[in-house]
């Protein structure tokens, strides 16, 4: 197993979890590189599936939405699939970034749109922090969740998944 920077401290504590997070964690390059890589196709996958139904200025909107969705959750999932594939199989290290990079990547995606609509929705909501601000700001976010589920998860279609099968053959094939 390689050695890497961050291992050192953990090591010395004796903590065994500590020393498989500090693997777990990407290089900086592979996260940067990977989340303008990944932010780029989830981009393009939203252009090419809004580009029917859209104006020109929500098309806007929506693909910057995708695109930082999916800027942030590259290196997220990517440190969870590699947390979750230490010393594992091609086959398991694939299935652990399709999933780790589906299920982020669309629940982050899904946050900003969200935050986007508390935004919109903040001058008819209660004062901030009051028992009636926390009850409409949980329905606010599961509602946009919903909708988000119901009609923005089809924007990842089908570009989307030939990113998402690309991701997964790089990521089972590559050494660590």
């Amino acid at each position: 197993m390689s050695s890497r920077p961050q291992e050192p401290l953990a090591r010395a504590s004796g903590n065994a979890m500590a020393v498989r997070l500090a693997r777990a964690l990407p290089p900086a390059r592979t996260a940067f590189v990977g989340a303008a890589l990944w932010a780029g196709a989830m981009s393009l996958s939203a252009f090419l599936g809004a580009a029917h139904w859209a104006t020109a200025s929500h098309r806007g909107l929506i693909v910057a939405f995708f695109g930082c969705g999916g800027a942030l959750a590259f290196p997220l999932a990517l440190f969870v699939a590699r947390l979750l594939t230490e010393d594992a199989t091609a086959s398991r290290r694939f299935a652990a970034i399709l999933l780790s990079l589906a299920l982020i990547t669309a629940g982050l995606t899904a946050l900003l749109f969200a935050l986007d609509y508390r935004i919109y929705h903040s001058a008819g909501h209660a004062d901030a922090f009051s028992r009636a601000w926390a009850v409409q700001l949980f329905f606010t976010t599961a509602g946009t969740v919903y909708q988000f589920a119901v009609i923005g998860l089809r924007l990842y279609f089908p570009f989307g998944v030939a990113a998402l099968v690309a991701a997964g053959l790089w990521f089972a094939l590559a050494a660590r």
